[in-house]
């Protein structure tokens, strides 16, 4: 009955504070891009050389698309030209890298958790768009038009009321839309708090296993879960004894390698480009999980 208990209050607390942090969190972000210069953003990211990447990896970042967005404005930024490399950096980060995965972060797993994930994920984007790039990966792009990839999608309203209710309004709908996958995220990770024996995450994924991080990314890749999802999970594993490297590991590989991303991406780009992001992905779920350990 004690377990019982704390799962259940586990559940409500962290429910409670992750829908305040998405709600808020993603109005903000919503409000911000209003303001945003966003062609210049759009010849920001058409700049040669890695000031292009490191543009494309920070719209990435800035940007909380769903898939459906992000496949889109893909193949938008390659049809007006945009370096592939940027775009690449874009690719990678978009899913990894945006307010509320950090927020959710921060609040949960602390400030050096944070930030650790964003210069390491952040790198990663810009490091190997370059590679990406450099190694012909243009090559691999089908020959498809869809239409989408404009930045404004709806009018931006001209008064600041106007605008925050705008922002307000689209953060409830995102909310609404990931609120699935954060109970089931909140729901596992209560269950494994209240009722998961330590000793057994100790054996398979503590400090003492080596190969706990590329397990734990391997794992993540086809489970497929958003970081939304991940993070509860993580926080929980963690606290059972689960080393910090391989709870990173799982989040950058199951969010960052979403099953319906990676199929609409098999629809703009040849196997071997979605194989090699696939493997990009992993990693730097490995690398990022082995540097956490070290820091």
């Amino acid at each position: 009955m004690n377990n019982f208990i704390e799962t259940v209050k586990y559940f409500l607390l962290i429910t409670a504070e992750l829908t305040v942090l998405f709600i808020g969190i993603s109005a903000l972000v919503a409000l911000l891009l209003m303001y945003l210069p966003q062609e210049k953003i759009k010849d920001w990211m058409s700049s040669k050389g890695i000031f292009g990447n490191f543009i494309g990896a920070l719209f990435g970042a800035l940007t909380p698309f769903c898939a459906c967005s992000t496949i889109p404005m893909t193949l938008g930024f390659l049809e007006m030209g945009i370096p592939f490399g940027a775009v690449m950096s874009f690719v990678i980060a978009s899913p990894l890298l945006n307010p509320i995965i950090l927020a959710m972060l921060l609040a949960l797993m602390g400030l050096k958790t944070a930030v650790t994930y964003f210069i390491v994920v952040f790198a990663a984007a810009i490091i190997f768009g370059i590679i990406l790039e450099k190694t012909g990966g243009e090559k691999l792009v089908k020959r498809v038009r869809i239409k989408g990839g404009n930045l404004e999608v709806d009018e931006i309203p001209q008064a600041f009321k106007d605008k925050l209710k705008k922002a307000l309004l689209k953060a409830w709908g995102d909310f609404y839309g990931i609120l699935g996958y954060l109970l089931i995220g909140v729901g596992i990770g209560a269950v494994i708090y209240g009722y998961l024996p330590q000793d057994l995450v100790l054996r398979y994924a503590g400090p003492e296993n080596p190969f706990a991080i590329p397990i734990a990314a391997i794992i993540g890749i086809p489970l497929y879960i958003r970081a939304e999802t991940a993070i509860p999970i993580g926080l929980s594993l963690m606290q059972k004894g689960m080393n910090v490297g391989a709870v990173i590991a799982l989040i950058i590989g199951g969010a960052g390698m979403a099953i319906p991303e990676m199929s609409m991406l098999a629809g703009i780009f040849k196997t071997k480009l979605v194989a090699a992001i696939v493997f990009v992905i992993f990693l730097t779920a490995v690398i990022g999980g082995y540097l956490f350990n070290l820091i």
